[in-house]
């Protein structure tokens, strides 16, 4: 069962939409009438602050800025020399607002509604005193989990746990070192009272370790590291995966549609097919792809979808997939089938039919010339913008093709249902086990257990190839390029090559745009501006990041 099975309208009842969010199996928000803000919140419905912090944070994992663009596994689909501050760093300044920013404070901003509310105006009876710990419990590792995605994206940032309830000035930034600090005793105080087995949407007791990996491990790179940072992390993600084998199921399987919940799964943000536009608002699909609706043979309501970033997988990334690594297959489209009867020139198309080809490897021009009188082919060196030249006598000659760029699209997050960029209600992938394993590889290898880090890492190369035992040496690159190859799009890939100090290296290997003119400054760009509104909003304590 999901935590939200729909979200529907409530009267107003405090000066902040707090209380919009309710909870059933997929956590159903009540319908309440005749009530009041002082009899609203008691013992029975306090659950609905909860809940309130579980859509906050759905929306949070709807907003993808500054996690893939920049990186050396995703760039921009535009001509080489074009130019864009997220990604090349040229002219990257502050914004005014920022959606990373806002969101993950609605998060905070929800969480200590919560708690205030839990502590000090519900009546808990005696017999409810676990569950008053239990919500509080959950309030706060979702918290931690909001400041740390901020954290690896500002450093230092305000650490205001207070409920909101007037208009403030003042506010001001803690160093990271405080901000890790907080975080972790945040999610060293939740987990005991989170549960092992929670209702499903709910944060486990083995997402929060996970998560709490996650951050020693990002800790134990900074110069104010603790000692132990890195085996602490290694300990918790062992703790994390809980003896759990992945090779129970396929990676394909994982990303089955139709097995959304599954056990590799530790949290997830979760949609619905339903009635409730809210609850079907998951953009997901519309990541690292074009919109195909402008070929021959493909509707606008394809199978595929419909473009909702500027962004595209790097050549990089596809050179990754050895031959016999299963995720290739459910990771990328490699083909494009037809849904509607069309023509193109001579070629008469049906569903079914194919009208785009990516071959993995290049093929040689009798075949290339053959293919063409039937679909388009792209080779693996024609992903990037431009066209390429024509074939003579070909039905599809790439003059006269619609698109500039062509490219294998994302697959492991197709939707059954979508409106344009939106509209999704597939469930979006937190935290699994398959990167608890690699959190577990790059940890013990921070903290010198090579035998360790090697067995993790391999235990999740298995499972996608079946060779036990691939790798025989580890570094921080050999894990870079399995968690590209697991996990890409996924997590946030700008933060994890920062934490691991391979940031401008590898863009500079591997980001085509930033090859030809990218302006990274490791001075600036290792931190991400604070918003203007930000800085006007407390003109006299809030301050920017450096050189922006």
């Amino acid at each position: 069962m999901k935590i939200y099975k729909n979200i529907k309208p409530v009267i107003a009842l405090f000066v902040f939409s707090m209380l919009l969010n309710a909870c059933d199996d997929f956590i159903q928000e009540d319908v309440y009438s005749d009530v009041t803000s002082e009899n609203f919140i008691t013992e029975d419905t306090a659950d609905q602050l909860i809940v309130g912090v579980y859509t906050a944070t759905r929306n949070a994992y709807r907003n993808h800025g500054y996690k893939f663009a920049g990186t050396d596994l995703f760039t921009t689909k535009s001509e080489l020399f074009a130019f864009s501050s997220a990604n090349d760093y040229n002219n990257f300044i502050a914004p005014e607002t920022d959606g990373v920013w806002s969101v993950n404070y609605n998060v905070i901003a929800k969480a200590n509604t919560a708690i205030n509310r839990y502590e000090n105006q519900v009546s808990w009876s005696d017999t409810n005193l676990e569950a008053k710990a239990y919500g509080i419990a959950q309030a706060r590792a979702l918290r931690a989990l909001a400041f740390f995605n901020l954290a690896v994206q500002y450093g230092g940032v305000v650490l205001d746990l207070e409920e909101p309830l007037t208009i403030r000035n003042d506010y001001m930034r803690s160093t990271e070192e405080e901000t890790f600090a907080l975080i972790i005793g945040e999610l060293e105080a939740s987990i005991p009272d989170l549960k092992d087995n929670p209702e499903i949407g709910r944060i486990s007791k083995r997402a929060a370790q996970h998560l709490l990996s996650e951050v020693y491990l990002t800790r134990a790179y900074k110069s104010y590291a603790g000692a132990n940072d890195f085996q602490t992390a290694a300990d918790l993600a062992v703790q994390a995966i809980d003896g759990y084998d992945i090779r129970t199921q396929s990676f394909a399987e994982v990303f089955d549609y139709d097995n959304q919940i599954n056990d590799e799964i530790l949290f997830a943000t979760q949609w619905e097919n339903n009635a409730f536009a809210s609850d079907r608002n998951n953009n997901k699909h519309s990541l690292f792809m074009y919109n195909l609706f402008d070929y021959a043979g493909v509707s606008r309501t394809n199978q595929y979808g419909v473009q909702g970033d500027g962004l595209m997988m790097t050549p990089y990334f596809y050179s990754l997939f050895a031959d016999n690594d299963t995720r290739e297959e459910a990771t990328i489209h490699r083909v494009i089938y037809a849904d509607e009867d069309d023509s193109w020139v001579n070629d008469v198309i049906v569903p079914g039919d194919t009208v785009v080809y990516f071959p993995k490897e290049p093929i040689d021009i009798a075949e290339l010339t053959d293919k063409l009188d039937r679909y388009w082919v792209y080779q693996p060196d024609q992903y990037l913008w431009g066209k390429p030249d024509d074939i003579p006598g070909v039905n599809y000659q790439y003059s006269a093709t619609p698109y500039f760029v062509n490219f294998p699209i994302m697959k492991k997050f197709d939707d059954e249902v979508y409106l344009d960029e939106n509209g999704g209600a597939r469930d979006t992938f937190i935290f699994r086990v398959a990167e608890t394993h690699l959190l577990a590889a790059e940890a013990f290898l921070g903290a010198g257990n090579t035998t360790q880090a090697l067995f993790h890492i391999n235990r999740v190369r298995e499972r996608a190839t079946g060779v036990v035992n691939h790798y025989t040496s580890i570094d921080l690159d050999t894990i870079l390029e399995e968690r590209a190859l697991e996990l890409a799009g996924e997590t946030n890939r700008w933060a994890v090559l920062k934490r691991m100090g391979k940031l401008e290296e590898r863009i500079e290997l591997y980001n085509p745009h930033v090859i030809d003119h990218g302006a990274f400054d490791a001075s600036k760009h290792l931190l991400r501006p604070i918003p203007t509104r930000e800085i006007d909003l407390s003109p006299n304590t809030m301050t920017q990041n450096p050189n922006y």
